[in-house]
């Protein structure tokens, strides 16, 4: 049996992904790791079926997925400014736009 991939193969993120990942990532910062899986576990019971939801409501429960992931072992809140993840995304926009 195969499995179908091509949903984690990396691309480029439409406006509804970028914004319901700017959405966690604004509701995310301050929080601990227990809140942000507490907050993943609720946006995770709140789509019941993943793979039938949309793109953003997909984008916004793997965003609280990696965010909770990267505060697994990190003593403090969560920031923005200091996600190596944000950080490079950030960058690559901003160098994409530079592009003529």
């Amino acid at each position: 049996m195969t499995q179908d991939t091509t949903t984690n193969e990396p691309h480029e993120p439409t406006p509804e992904e970028r914004a319901a990942r700017d959405r966690v990532r604004r509701r995310a910062e301050g929080m601990t790791h227990h809140q942000t899986a507490d907050a993943l576990e609720a946006a995770e019971e709140a789509v019941g079926d993943l793979d039938a939801a949309d793109t953003a409501t997909r984008a916004e429960v793997a965003e609280w997925r990696r965010i909770t992931d990267l505060l697994f072992d990190h003593g403090g809140p969560y920031a923005p400014e200091t996600d190596a993840f944000v950080q490079g995304q950030l960058t690559a926009r901003k160098n994409h736009r530079d592009i003529p």
